[in-house]
């Protein structure tokens, strides 16, 4: 495998069918207990401005695997709340001596006015961007894709849910396309992203089931919803026109799986007893974003010449 680097993670434009193939297996060696061995000490700091349990917990423990030391970062008591900008936030702990600074935010393509500065030499690895790109969640989606059935060409892969207002499911078309899989979305027509049909068709959710091979659930994201939209939704509407329930789920392929980013809202968009299902993955994932974040991290590691 080729020694890749990367100065920066923050979408999954960035990566072509090889390189995140490439990446892929290097978390699979993670997996099998590979270990590395840092020429210099390496600092990571964890920049989270939207609430995590997964992404925040799975990058510690990813650092802390690399032999990476953890600075804390707390978005509440922070200087960002007296004015200070994320680019001087940025450049403040990158001369304490930080190395890779991993930012989820709010703002959509937040990342991109960072890159065009040249000055700044932090290692950044974007953790979820508004509606824009959540990479590492694509990529250990993925790597639990290729573990079930060690290929993605012609595999038919159902996105069902809120889409329009989900990174996942953008990130997720992007990259299974350019993987050779077949695209499928579901879920509320008006939640539907028109810029995603370059990547798949949309359907009906009931007509899709049973032809797909991985079915990818997500939430409904309330906290990117209008007050409109909050205020009339119903779960036992959604559920019953939108959610995986134990009788649609008795509809799938027998090798077909599960797949949701999480956090899971059991009853809604799906079953309670179906996230534990032999058909879900949904804790593999949780496990391979560990590895998947390992590999991710060491690509700005070696850039940064710490291994």
């Amino acid at each position: 495998m080729a020694e890749r680097k990367q100065a920066n993670i923050v979408s999954i434009a960035q990566f072509d069918q090889a390189d995140a193939l490439d990446l892929i297996q290097e978390a699979q060696e993670f997996k099998a207990g590979k270990q590395i061995q840092l020429k210099k000490p390496a600092y990571a700091m964890n920049l989270f401005f939207e609430d995590s349990t997964r992404t925040k917990t799975s990058f510690q423990m990813a650092e802390k695997k690399l032999g990476m030391q953890v600075l804390n970062f707390n978005a509440a008591t922070s200087s960002v709340n007296k004015g200070e900008s994320l680019y001087d936030t940025l450049k403040t702990v990158e001369a304490i001596g930080v190395n890779v600074a991993v930012i989820r935010h709010p703002q959509t393509d937040y990342y991109q006015p960072l890159l065009s500065k040249s000055n700044l030499k932090i290692g950044l690895v974007n953790a979820g961007d508004g509606q824009g790109q959540h990479p590492s969640q694509c990529l250990l989606d993925m790597m639990t894709i290729q573990e079930q059935f060690h290929h993605f060409e012609g595999l038919r892969v159902l996105i069902n849910g809120d889409i329009r207002h989900s990174r996942v499911a953008r990130s997720n078309a992007q990259l299974l396309a350019k993987l050779g899989a077949q695209v499928y979305f579901s879920g509320p027509k008006d939640w539907f992203d028109p810029q995603l049909a370059q990547f798949g068709e949309y359907g009906d959710f009931d007509q899709l089931l049973a032809h797909m091979d991985v079915i990818n659930i997500l939430r409904v994201q309330h906290e990117r919803l209008s007050g409109e939209d909050n205020a009339h939704f119903s779960e036992e509407s959604y559920r019953a026109a939108y959610g995986l329930t134990q009788e649609r789920a008795a509809r799938l392929k027998p090798a077909a799986i599960i797949i949701h980013p999480a956090p899971v809202n059991r009853g809604v968009e799906i079953d309670d007893d179906l996230v534990e299902s032999k058909h879900s993955r949904i804790f593999k994932q949780m496990e391979n974003g560990v590895f998947v974040r390992m590999a991710m991290l060491s690509r700005i590691l070696r850039y940064q010449n710490c291994l």
